[in-house]
């Protein structure tokens, strides 16, 4: 990086500080203030914060990997805007009458006090260990890779950037909670946005332009059957994404991502009201159509220029930080620069400050109700640091065993998900599903799913021909969600049948048709055309896409 490129990142900091000094200013008295901002969130703020949060390693390493390695087969997770309009339309009504702070704490109103405990717990290893892992993993080498740096003061550079990105953002998490992570991600979301644009357009142009980059793409096959990378739909018999798995199995994990994980829902559980938050979620419906071509596409044209001989690929996940350190001129890489720590720093923060509220309000305000405000804030900072450090902890695992983990990404989320998922689907969808129902489901879903992991990892001596490698092992991952997706349901069914049902008092306005006429009233005086027809686009634009690549 040149001298101009760190000049541009350096004026990228001092926005953020200042942004966090002006949040770190207005003292955070209560509980709300700390993990909901208050609950006093714009749009604007929400549907930016939902963006930048959602944009993490994955995305920076995965999806352009992704893209350069397979083409256009991720991209059906990255077309689930549609997903996060139905948080906004449907879901946010239903949070919003709970007055709940998190999805643990909206089962256990739901269900009962063990559906709560079973979620939290699921929710903060899951985060310790495979998202802040792999974010704080992923961030130590693409920075490594964009500086071009292999060691400072005789410590390997990856070390630097890993611990300093993690000790960062811990900073402004811990002393600023929501209200810092929100307001930073207004100034994230456009440099993060116009960096990576940037990335695409340039690199475009370098190779010449949509056409070559579709027709190099369109010569290579992905699978025995002829499907190429240009293309979403493949055959059923593909290893990895089978049509007949990639649309439900997709769907499931997106559902639970993004309208039951603490890690999303907590930004629009933020919101000031209904429609605040309804419009930040289609805000970050929007946001969330431009991944494909911000990371995946300039992963098919960092594979295309390397075809061509124009860069050395060294690897697929390398494929966006080389973009940007052989495409980009002085200065737009700082600013490129700046987007990408954006996008580690804000997909970080969140997860430290969503955990934070998990152990505070899901474990210590349960162990002590009583337990003043101020209390709980500090509480919510000590557990924030705690998590950090675990996070560094965490990072020399991380090393040795990364790429394994790495790999394994996609596979524990969709493990993690059909079990959490039909919970909550079939908690809102029905006053018969029971409390027990609630619990068991979470317990056999979450159980089932580790026992396919664990056979994964530690058990690879496991013979083709034993039952146990036909039933957790041979399935495609996708197929091996779904039917554990439906599973799940059919044991909460079975389970509902012979199970107590819960007050239908206590569990009013937890499920659909249950409003009051007011709440009604509510809820449809949130929105107008405006947020119908943007909702409406939204819907177009992914049927386009799919007509295109179909």
């Amino acid at each position: 990086m040149g001298t101009l490129d760190w000049i541009v990142l350096g004026i990228f900091c001092l926005g953020l500080v200042g942004i966090i000094i002006w949040v770190i200013r207005q003292k955070d008295e209560t509980s709300s203030d700390y993990f909901l901002a208050g609950r006093d969130a714009t749009w604007l703020a929400i549907g930016s914060s939902i963006f930048a949060s959602n944009i993490g390693s994955e995305h920076l390493v995965g999806l352009a990997g992704a893209g350069a390695s397979s083409g256009m087969a991720m991209a059906h997770w990255e077309m689930h805007g549609w997903l996060i309009l139905i948080l906004g339309w449907f879901f946010v009504p239903f949070y919003a009458r709970s007055g709940v702070f998190t999805m643990p704490e909206f089962l256990e109103k739901r269900y009962n006090k063990g559906s709560r405990s079973v979620l939290s717990i699921i929710s903060l290893v899951s985060y310790v260990f495979t998202k802040v892992a792999v974010t704080v993993y992923a961030g130590g080498i693409v920075f490594k890779q964009v500086f071009g740096i292999e060691t400072m003061f005789g410590i390997d550079f990856f070390w630097i950037s890993a611990i300093g990105l993690v000790v960062l953002t811990g900073i402004y998490t811990t002393l600023g909670g929501m209200k810092a992570i929100l307001w930073t991600s207004v100034l994230q979301t456009p440099v993060l946005l116009i960096g990576s644009l940037a990335v695409l357009v340039i690199g475009l142009i370098k190779l010449g332009g949509w056409h070559e980059m579709m027709a190099i793409c369109q010569a290579v096959p992905v699978n025995a059957d002829g499907n190429t990378m240009t293309q979403l739909m493949r055959s059923a018999n593909d290893p990895e994404y089978p049509w007949t798995g990639v649309i439900l199995g997709s769907a499931i994990i997106g559902f639970w991502y993004w309208c039951t994980d603490q890690y999303i829902v907590q930004r629009v559980l933020s919101g000031r009201n209904q429609q605040e938050s309804r419009r930040g979620a289609i805000l970050g419906a929007a946001f969330k159509l431009t991944p494909v071509f911000i990371f995946l596409i300039p992963g098919m044209i960092a594979y295309s220029l390397n075809a061509k001989g124009m860069i050395n690929l060294t690897s697929s996940d390398a494929a966006f930080s080389i973009l940007v350190k052989e495409l980009l001129p002085l200065g737009l890489k700082g600013l490129v620069v700046g987007g990408i720590l954006a996008a580690l720093m804000s997909s970080l923060a969140s997860l430290f400050n969503s955990s934070a509220t998990l152990f505070t309000v899901d474990f210590y305000q349960k162990f002590k109700p009583a337990a003043p405000e101020k209390e709980l804030v500090r509480v919510g900072r000590i557990a924030t640091v705690v998590v950090v450090v675990l996070g560094i902890l965490w990072i020399p695992v991380m090393k040795g065993l990364g790429k394994v983990l790495y790999a394994y990404l996609q596979d524990v989320q969709s493990l993690l998900a059909p079990g959490i998922a039909a919970v909550f689907l079939l908690g809102v969808a029905s006053r018969k599903t029971t409390p027990m129902a609630g619990l068991i489901g979470l317990i056999s879903g979450f159980t089932l799913g580790m026992t396919r992991l664990g056979l994964k990892v530690f058990a690879s001596g496991i013979g083709h021909e034993s039952i146990i490698y036909k039933v957790f092992l041979a399935p495609n991952w996708l197929h091996y969600e779904i039917a554990l997706f439906f599973l799940v349901i059919i044991i909460m069914i079975v389970t509902s049948m012979v199970t107590p049902q819960a007050n239908q008092l206590a569990i009013r306005g937890l499920y659909f048709g249950s409003a009051t006429a007011e709440e009604k009233a509510v809820t449809r005086a949130s929105y107008n055309n405006w947020d119908l027809a943007f909702s409406g686009i939204i819907i177009i634009v992914i049927v386009a896409f799919y007509a295109y690549f179909w």
